[in-house]
């Protein structure tokens, strides 16, 4: 029997978007703050995107990644039109980092907060943010996005569009303060 062209990459684009599926199911309970949204929201998307058995593997993760993200935003624009219509301004009495300061949360740290023991007390930070603040951080510290993309994206569902890098930049770093205040807050009441 004949190997059928690009068979063996079908099936490797397949499992890509399977992995991808539920990394952004994690992405979209972070977004959304309901699990039940997420997946359904994942499971639509996924449903809905066709994978070229002869493309490259990670065109189909990307693919998926883009949807759900649209999704999520989508989703958070409905339940509040607001929401994305303003962008906050910093809170002047409350500077945390500038421009070139290190972040005060470490990338292990944030790892161990959004796959470990600690992920509901993520989700409970979370849920005090804003839809604005909440669709940055996730954007920004879950999947990595830049701060240009993430006002792009944004900016599909803001009316105004009037959302930039420096804007996303600047709440991103609001989000990590109030973030670094949480857990310093949080860690007495943990060793006690």
């Amino acid at each position: 029997m004949a190997e059928q062209p690009c068979s063996g990459q079908a099936s490797e684009a397949v499992l890509t978007a399977e992995h991808a599926a539920v990394a952004m199911y994690r992405f979209a309970a972070l977004m959304l703050g309901s699990e039940v949204e997420a997946l359904r929201l994942v499971e639509f998307t996924v449903a809905g995107v066709e994978i070229d058995p002869c493309a490259d593997p990670a065109a189909a993760e990307g693919l998926v990644r883009e949807r759900v993200v649209e999704g999520a935003l989508e989703i958070m624009h409905r339940n509040d039109p607001a929401s994305f219509a303003a962008i906050p301004q910093p809170d002047p009495c409350a500077p945390c980092l500038d421009d070139e300061a290190a972040s005060p949360v470490s990338p292990s740290e944030l790892s161990h907060l959004l796959t470990g023991a600690e992920r509901s007390r993520l989700r409970e930070w979370l849920d005090r943010l804003s839809q604005a603040q909440r669709a940055v951080f996730v954007q920004r510290a879950v999947l990595g996005t830049t701060n240009a993309d993430t006002a792009t994206a944004i900016n599909r569902f803001a009316r105004p569009a009037s959302w930039t890098a420096e804007a996303v930049s600047s709440l991103f770093r609001q989000t990590l303060c109030s973030l670094a205040s949480s857990l310093l807050h949080a860690t007495p009441a943990l060793q006690s």
